[in-house]
């Protein structure tokens, strides 16, 4: 089995967020989208060091938009996943079901 590096709990949230978002992944909305699904705060900057993390490892792009004068003329700062980004989702989406593939009896999950 090669050596790998799985997304860590709250990369993983972040990315799925950002999937969920679309055109529209930024900060603010990011935060408030991993709390309204999950119920769990993520502070703004939190979120925007995984999101630098994550770009660094390359897998999340970003862009910046129009200034706008409520932001006092500043961009907001876009995010997107990469091709290897989508990739390392799907990957761990899939060792996720299999770890819990076969658990319902035996740990008092629903099946």
């Amino acid at each position: 089995m090669r050596n790998r590096e799985f997304l860590g709990q709250h990369e993983l949230l972040v990315m799925l967020a950002v999937l969920r978002l679309g055109r529209e992944a930024y900060g603010v909305p990011i935060s408030a989208e991993i709390a309204e699904k999950t119920g769990r705060e993520m502070l703004q900057g939190s979120v925007y060091a995984i999101l630098e993390r994550l770009e660094s490892k390359g897998l999340v792009s970003s862009r910046l938009g129009e200034a706008t004068p409520q932001r006092g003329g500043r961009a907001k700062r876009y995010f997107a996943l990469t091709a290897e980004g989508m990739r390392q989702v799907h990957e761990t989406q899939r060792a996720l079901a299999a770890l819990w593939r076969g658990l319902g009896k035996t740990a008092g999950a629903k099946p």
